[in-house]
């Protein structure tokens, strides 16, 4: 195999397989299977798609079977599938459908209802649970293999950006970068035959796609796929299936470690869990009860930056500052200097520490937005790929996150991030889960606000434990301590599990959640009435 496979030799790489292939609920298919199951869609999808436009269909489409073998046909077809985003609506899903020029859409039937009254044009819909399907699909059945053609850089798939701050971006995902990914996490870890790769993340998006169906692939291992993720139905599936590696992206991490611990947790299949945003409590707690590495890695859709975890990892950080990679001032474009830490280990130049992940060798895999130039343009300056992510490093070049660009806070005149608030909130035996943003401050500025989700129960909230917690952490300078907190059942998430918080910003204080608040010189949090809520709104001077 070439040094840059492409997804299509990885699938023929598994297609004299019998013994193996994907499980999902009581189905089989092997290997064997699915690469004649791609092929014969392949075909279909030559007399489907018109050649003089585009060569693009969408897939609407939980974690399903038929996800996977659409996505074979169309590496061997040459053809693109966009992974459409289950949590959009109405106009968005149609604006994605649009933007993508998607000339079919293939769809089942937990999710054709999406597509109910939506304008799709002359877009036609396919419910690949339908008897109209089985018909369809008939005539092509046993099609000769295909001869691959596909090149490293063709394009295969579009994979929307999470849209977490406005319209989700269209990633352009080419072999190569849905391929390498895969090759080298499965090396990297020793996976093969005898291995079960566990899908549950959303396939229409990158980390179910990189860090799961490419390493299955290419490690010749099984699939264990579930339509959506479920964190009490994790521990069980690892015993049905005997999974051995997972993906997950986000906080799923977190979901699985607060489910109520079982006899005998440890004595299970799991080896590796693979994904990035795992606070350091849930990696710890994930760790402790079913005795599995966790590795956690830090990277985005677009593929222009990855930062593997250290050999000696340190508490907070991602790993080291890989080479060709750097920190920018965002306005100057200057190198940040290291962050400088005093006694209690708080950041004390964090304003001019604090800048902009940007490789500077050049785009790495990013591989461009589709029909979108304004936005290739922002993140490629200069042949530099700049990422929109804050961190800043210390002496010995350990990356610490500091959040989006947009997740800036403005606090008495000073910058800081929201990432490493979080990190130490997080931190609190009651939070489960813990969410920092900007709300406006009624005089200038920006105050620090915290969404969090108790440990068992919405009532589990103490504001005078929560309040010694705070003033307890020496990271946490007087800036960065929140002064309103915000107790919830759920947050607003993405289809990947990333909060929105522009959603948790635009609310404030205005929500039927209860909303704690300490005001300046005040040593507890109370809970913020009708008329102090009043006093937050207060309409700014003009400056």
């Amino acid at each position: 195999m070439s040094q840059s496979p492409t997804v299509s030799d990885l699938l023929l790489g598994v297609s004299e397989i019998d013994d193996r292939g994907i499980r999902f609920e009581d189905q089989v298919i092997t290997w064997r299977e699915h690469i004649q199951g791609s092929f014969d869609r392949a075909a279909l999808l030559d007399t489907l798609l018109d050649r003089t436009r585009p060569r693009h269909f969408g897939l609407l489409m939980e974690n399903v079977p038929e996800f996977s073998l659409l996505l074979g046909a169309a590496s061997f077809s040459g053809s693109v599938a966009a992974g459409l985003n289950t949590t959009r609506r109405g106009p968005a899903l149609a604006r994605d459908i649009q933007l993508s020029d998607c000339q079919v859409i293939f769809t089942e039937n937990n999710q054709a209802h999406l597509l109910d009254d939506v304008d799709l044009g002359d877009v036609r819909v396919i419910n690949v649970d339908s008897p109209a399907w089985t018909q369809l699909l008939a005539p092509f059945a046993d099609t000769p293999a295909y001869a691959s053609t596909a090149q490293p850089d063709d394009l295969l798939m579009l994979i929307f950006t999470s849209g977490t701050s406005g319209d989700p971006k269209a990633v352009r995902c080419t072999h190569h970068k849905l391929a390498s990914p895969g090759v080298m996490l499965a090396d990297r870890f020793g996976l093969g035959a005898d291995d079960v790769v566990y899908m549950a993340m959303p396939m229409f998006h990158s980390n179910a796609m990189m860090a799961a169906w490419t390493v299955a692939l290419h490690a010749r291992a099984g699939i264990a796929m579930r339509r959506k993720f479920s964190a009490s139905g994790f521990l069980p599936d690892v015993h049905k299936y005997g999974i051995t590696y997972s993906n997950y992206v986000g906080k799923p991490l977190s979901f699985i470690a607060s489910t109520p611990e079982v006899p005998n947790e440890r004595e299970n299949t799991l080896k590796i869990m693979y994904g990035n945003e795992g606070s350091a409590p849930a990696v710890a707690t994930f760790v402790r009860r079913f005795d599995a590495r966790v590795i956690d890695g830090f990277g985005s859709t677009e593929g222009g930056i990855s930062i593997s975890a250290a050999p000696v990892p340190r508490t907070g950080a991602l790993g080291l500052l890989p080479d060709g990679v750097k920190i920018l001032d965002p306005e100057t474009g200057a190198p940040c200097p290291p962050a400088v830490f005093d006694a209690d280990g708080r950041i004390t130049n964090a304003d001019e520490a604090t800048g902009e992940l940007v490789n500077v060798t050049g785009p790495g895999t990013f591989a461009g937005y589709y029909k979108n130039p304004e936005a290739d343009a922002e993140r490629m300056r200069n042949g530099q790929y700049w990422s929109g992510d804050l961190a800043y490093t210390d002496v010995d070049g350990y990356v610490y996150f500091a959040g989006r660009s947009s997740g800036w806070l403005r606090v008495d005149g000073e910058n800081i991030g929201a990432a490493p608030i979080e990190r130490s909130l997080v931190g609190y035996p009651g939070f489960a889960q813990v969410s920092v943003y900007a709300v406006p401050d009624s005089d200038v500025g920006d105050r620090v606000m915290a969404s969090v989700i108790p440990v068992g129960d919405v009532d589990n909230f103490d504001p005078a434990a929560v309040a010694e917690y705070i003033d307890s952490r020496p990271e946490l300078g007087p800036k960065q301590k929140p002064t309103l907190i915000r107790v919830c059942s759920e947050f607003p998430r993405t289809a990947t599990f990333k909060v929105v918080t522009r959603t948790q910003s635009a609310e404030r204080w205005n929500t039927s959640d209860p909303v704690w608040i300490r005001r300046r010189g005040e040593s507890d949090f109370q809970l913020l009435t009708p008329e102090m809520a009043l006093g937050l709104e207060k309409t700014r001077e003009p400056v």
